[in-house]
């Protein structure tokens, strides 16, 4: 279905070099889709983006979504059908040292985005990418649902409770005759190829390869953990209905695991050296930064209106993590583009044979 509705279509894609974006640049080139992608150079080292050389299957532009007459000229120019945004600052523990920084590239720049897609003409559907920490945590032992408050305790959550407003606003003051505008928010999304700093699972990798013990700060945070085809796959369906379907489907919805898959951190950390056979682990990292310690989404909605659901539980997700990076490190000839081609085309066959079972 989604190889039907993508191939040819014309794809913008923010955020591309990034570890998310360059996970849904290749998913939607197997698809058959015409991508562009508008990003900052990668600003980890190593890189997925780099590493996997993506920029020789992606069109690039790279560029500043807070850079207002480059972005619109690239709209111009590719004229695109589609847009994902997922550019963005995506760290909570950075926008503690970068506040400004993180307020300018969440909000001003999605509103930038979000005028560029308007001024084209083009545009038909927008997906934007927000966050599960957009909304106000009450550390509460319930998944939050789509209508409850926004807000935020760090600046990146509270940026991204922000666009979540101000997406709402939008769409209601000057999308009516225009494209159609969704916002998808996603909790804790693991894979291979994140070398972000402060991010558990790249930090249990960096830890094991330098034969470190690793060390956590948090042990008994509770995190949902997916892998990141799981989010991504929403994000594909939820552009196509909004294509297909139009206001229908604009609004808000909540990518996350089923409720199995929603971890303490220390179970995580654990069945990471489970996978990789290798590793231990202390719980003597601390600082005065506050982080939350509970959170969960509620993913009823976009399976009862989207009919979209998590095929992988946590302890799969880890898995494929784990041997994405072991392949990656252990096998230094591998070519790692078609590794991560073939964990796609494996989830795409769990899609398909989760609908004929349904169908049964």
């Amino acid at each position: 279905m989604l190889k039907e509705f993508y191939n040819g279509k014309k794809i913008l894609l923010t955020g591309h070099t990034g570890f998310k974006g360059s996970w849904l640049g290749l998913w939607l080139k197997l698809l058959g889709a015409n991508v562009l992608g508008y990003a900052l150079k990668p600003n980890t080292t190593p890189s997925m983006f780099e590493e996997l050389k993506i920029e020789k299957e992606i069109e690039t532009v790279y560029g500043d979504i807070l850079d207002e007459k480059n972005l619109q000229a690239t709209f111009d120019f590719f004229k695109p059908e589609i847009v994902f945004h997922l550019a963005a600052q995506p760290l909570v523990r950075l926008s503690y040292f970068e506040p400004k920084l993180t307020y300018k590239t969440n909000v001003i720049g999605t509103l930038n985005v979000l005028e560029a897609a308007r001024m084209s003409n083009s545009v038909v559907s927008f997906v934007n990418v927000t966050t599960d920490k957009c909304y106000e945590n009450q550390e509460k032992n319930e998944g939050y649902c789509e209508d409850e408050p926004m807000g935020g305790y760090d600046m990146y959550s509270s940026s991204k409770g922000c666009v979540e407003i101000m997406s709402s606003s939008y769409r209601r003051s000057f999308l009516g005759n225009g494209y159609y505008m969704a916002t998808a928010r996603a909790g804790n999304v693991i894979g291979g190829g994140d070398w972000a700093s402060e991010r558990l699972i790249p930090d249990c990798i960096r830890f094991i390869n330098d034969n470190k013990p690793i060390e956590i700060r948090n042990p008994n945070a509770v995190r949902p953990w997916q892998h990141v085809l799981e989010p991504l796959s929403g994000y594909l369906l939820l552009g196509m209905l909004l294509y297909e379907e139009k206001n229908k489907y604009a609004q808000g919805y909540n990518f996350g695991p089923n409720k199995d898959s929603i971890l303490k951190v220390k179970d995580v950390v654990n069945e990471v050296i489970k996978c990789y056979q290798k590793g231990n682990v202390v719980y003597n990292k601390t600082d005065n930064l506050h982080e939350a310690t509970l959170l969960m989404l509620n993913i009823e909605k976009a399976n009862k209106e989207l009919h979209w659901r998590p095929l992988y539980n946590a302890n799969q997700a880890i898995q494929l993590t784990v041997d994405w990076y072991k392949n990656y490190y252990q096998n230094n000839d591998n070519d790692m583009l078609n590794f991560t081609l073939n964990q796609i085309k494996n989830y795409e066959e769990n899609i398909v044979w989760n609908k004929i079972c349904a169908i049964k």
